[in-house]
């Protein structure tokens, strides 16, 4: 009977091993794509002061008020505040710029025209109601745009750590755990 019962201890051992092992490769494949996706975007994100902005105006913009430019046809928001001592033009985020330089603010649902009117009227209102909140703002000084949100900022870079991390730790665990009970087996088997 205690053949059997090291047989299947080496089993289960191996099993453990070999779990504890992919675990650790996975961590390290995670780290190495989030190392060369997130994390440049992070470093080169330019919109590190956080300042208050006071809203001067907004107003949405349809295709017909754009004649002559080449955007997108659907509405859009475009607003004006002060940020810093200087009158900036607000974005969403990084992306909203690369998308369409004429609106601070793009609706996610493009489909239907009347659901992307009102989502914008909705966050026009918003503005409205809290006409001093916080921004993102370049440290240049000649800089015109400030951001409402960042995408690349420190809890995103944090957030898409957790589970890489996650898994490294449980794995290096798992590791010890099998490496402590082997050598405890050897122990009890000596005396």
């Amino acid at each position: 009977m205690g053949k059997k019962l090291v047989t299947a201890q080496k089993r289960g051992e191996t099993r453990a091993l070999c779990l504890g092992v992919a675990m650790v490769l996975c961590a390290a494949i995670a780290y190495y794509i989030l190392g060369t996706t997130v994390l440049p975007l992070y470093q080169k994100s330019v919109w590190t002061q956080e300042s208050m902005c006071q809203l001067i105006e907004t107003n949405i913009r349809d295709q017909e008020e754009l004649e002559g430019k080449k955007v997108a046809q659907y509405p859009c928001l475009w607003v004006n505040v002060s940020a810093v001592g200087r009158w900036a033009v607000l974005y969403h985020t990084e992306d909203t710029w690369d998308q369409n330089q004429q609106c601070s603010y793009i609706p996610g649902s493009l489909d239907n025209y009347q659901m992307a009117r009102a989502d914008v009227e909705k966050v026009r209102d918003k503005f409205h109601e809290h006409q001093v909140f916080y921004c993102f703002s370049a440290t240049r000084e000649n800089e015109t745009r400030v951001l409402y949100r960042r995408l690349y900022g420190p809890q995103t870079l944090l957030f898409s750590l957790f589970w890489p991390t996650f898994l490294l730790t449980g794995g290096l665990l798992i590791i010890a755990m099998v490496r402590i009970n082997q050598s405890l087996s050897i122990l009890a088997a000596q005396k």
